[in-house]
């Protein structure tokens, strides 16, 4: 099966991780975190999520599922509100945790990664 790495001078190759991996049919997009009040940390999110499907010739409206880690599921209600706004209707399938940790450290409250169509 063939695989391509999605990367950029934005989203650069790192050692434990690219920014998605396309394979035929399907995109796989890394996490993206973010800091702040968490309805601008999921605009955030998704913002970059979006270049990220842009760079790989997918895009929002291709995304099939996405999973959402909160650092606390205390801010679902608002993180929705803002998921919501910012997507195309009706909505992909989608999970939604509190994490114990996330990477970055105590300041980040959110990351989502997706699966979207080629």
């Amino acid at each position: 099966m063939s695989r391509e790495i999605i990367s950029s001078e934005e989203f650069p190759l790192k050692p434990h991780n690219c920014a998605a991996v396309k394979v035929p049919g399907l995109v796989f997009c890394s996490g993206q975190t973010a800091t702040g009040p968490i309805a601008e940390a999921t605009t955030t999110s998704l913002s970059n999520l979006k270049k990220v499907l842009e760079l790989s010739g997918s895009s929002l409206e291709k995304v099939v599922k996405y999973n959402i880690l909160l650092a606390d599921m205390g801010q679902y209600f608002e993180m929705n509100k803002a998921f919501v706004a910012f997507l195309p209707s009706p909505c992909p399938a989608r999970t939604c945790i509190q994490a114990g940790k996330l990477p970055g450290g105590d300041a980040t409250v959110i990351e989502i990664e997706c699966i979207a169509q080629a």
